[in-house]
């Protein structure tokens, strides 16, 4: 498992959670246990997200290093900082699997209207199912 560095933000009552080598990554909660719960889930999804889409994970910053970077120590102010544990996406590998014809034709049109392969369409709906699940 790895981990990361997030910054959990208090405003108003409502906890929210970002992380400084993931920018666009955010969540929260409504305490602060269900704020980081939820980081490492919104981790994990924001990391398989970009190894999808092809692009660069960026290996995270030790704490030294982060406090060495000023806009860090900007977006840390009334802050705390924690370690977010995440699922980092393994290789992808094919499977051979059968279903019906018409419930693999009705994935194809679902996939192609949200601009996704096959195999994204089904990770994606196996992750949600998995997430229901549990």
């Amino acid at each position: 498992m790895a981990t990361a560095y997030g910054i959990l933000h208090e405003e108003n009552g409502v906890f929210g959670v970002s992380f400084p080598d993931f920018p666009g990554c955010v969540t929260g909660g409504d305490n602060e246990e269900e704020a980081v719960r939820k980081a490492d889930e919104a981790l994990t999804f924001h990391i398989a997200g970009m190894v999808e889409d092809g692009e660069t994970v960026p290996s995270p910053r030790s704490q030294k290093e982060l406090w060495q970077d000023p806009e860090f120590v900007d977006s840390i102010e009334g802050g705390i900082l924690f370690i977010a544990r995440c699922e980092l996406p393994k290789k992808a590998v094919r499977i051979n699997i059968s279903m019906d014809e018409s419930l693999v034709e009705q994935i194809d049109r679902a996939a192609e209207h949200m601009g996704q392969s096959r195999s994204a369409f089904l990770a994606e709906a196996a992750r949600a199912r998995l997430k229901s699940a549990a």
